[in-house]
């Protein structure tokens, strides 16, 4: 899997245990509802820009930050 489909899921995981319904999301982050119901479905995958807007509006940030490096042991 990669890391944007672990960042998509566990936004979808964010949404649906929010308290909030999906037509207040979308409006708090000033997004289509149509845009978030297909991207809940997985039918749609969303921008940069529209993944900062929802983890907001939940409450979340997204943090960056660089991998670990292995050694071979």
């Amino acid at each position: 899997m990669n890391c944007m489909s672990e960042i998509f899921d566990e936004l979808r995981r964010a949404i649906e245990n929010s308290p909030e319904s999906r037509y207040r999301l979308s409006k708090k982050a000033g997004i289509e509802q149509s845009q978030l119901s297909r991207f809940m479905t997985g039918n749609q995958r969303l921008g940069v820009e529209a993944v900062e807007k929802l983890a907001q509006a939940l409450g979340y940030e997204i943090v960056m930050r660089k991998k670990g490096i292995r050694k071979k042991v």
